[in-house]
């Protein structure tokens, strides 16, 4: 299986990535980490989008189980994101990178308005677009928001950043030791094992128009770097079959 460089990407990072040690919240220095490595993939003249998560701050779906109401409860989730949207813009731009925050609600004093060509235009002129705010839409997560932009964007590849989790198993590897790390998985496998790689709808999206899908560990150095040049790293979610390592 050959991995490629890709010219334009889409990560999608968690709220969680910007936490460190910490239980909740933004830590400064994991955001610097992460910045910097975002500068080493666009100086190697990859056009990047970024998706952003906000379960750091709050959880919509927990607070919508506990009786709120769930559109009120998402709608302040997607406010969580845009906080998280802006400190990663600091940290980048403190990193010499240009970078435009747009936003699926609008939020003029502090973002630009999430529009297509727009966005595209950004990354042409080797801006990283921070896309907060999920669709805007109650109901759907920022996986579905990830899945969306990617393909709007007319991106290579979707990059899935998880805290902690260097690819996709056949099991649990923490309750299951015979589990084994998928070196690439199809998207119709992975939804029909139930595999909790990306939201269904989510996943269900990409297939239905072959994008592929790296999944891989953000904490590790250089996990966004070696994703995003295509470099042997997670798991490679595509068309055919199935490889284990």
């Amino acid at each position: 299986m050959k991995y490629e460089h890709f010219k334009r990407v889409l990560l999608k990072l968690s709220g969680e990535a910007m936490v460190g040690e910490s239980s909740y919240g933004i830590d400064p220095g994991v955001v610097e980490r992460l910045a910097r490595q975002i500068k080493r993939v666009t100086g190697q003249h990859v056009e990047m989008a970024i998706v952003i998560g906000g379960g750091n701050i709050w959880r919509g779906l927990a607070a919508s189980s506990q009786g709120m109401d769930r559109a009120t409860a998402d709608y302040m989730g997607m406010v969580a994101t845009v906080l998280n949207a802006l400190a990663l813009q600091d940290a980048l731009e403190k990193q010499d990178v240009q970078t435009r925050v747009m936003t699926a609600i609008e939020m003029h004093e502090v973002a630009e308005p999430y529009i297509r060509r727009r966005a595209i235009r950004h990354m042409e002129k080797g801006r990283v677009v921070i896309l907060a705010a999920g669709t805007g839409n109650p109901y759907f997560t920022t996986d579905t928001a990830a899945a969306l932009r990617s393909l709007e964007l007319d991106c290579d590849v979707l990059l899935m950043a998880k805290n902690r989790v260097d690819g996709i198993y056949s099991a649990d590897p923490n309750s299951e030791p015979t589990a084994r790390r998928y070196r690439s998985i199809s998207h119709q496998e992975a939804i029909e094992r139930n595999l909790k790689v990306m939201d269904t709808s989510a996943l269900a999206l990409l297939r239905d128009n072959s994008l592929p899908i790296v999944v891989f560990d953000v904490s590790q150095t250089s996990g966004i770097e070696d994703a995003a040049l295509g470099h042997p790293v997670g798991t490679l979610v595509r068309p055919g079959s199935s490889e284990f390592f």
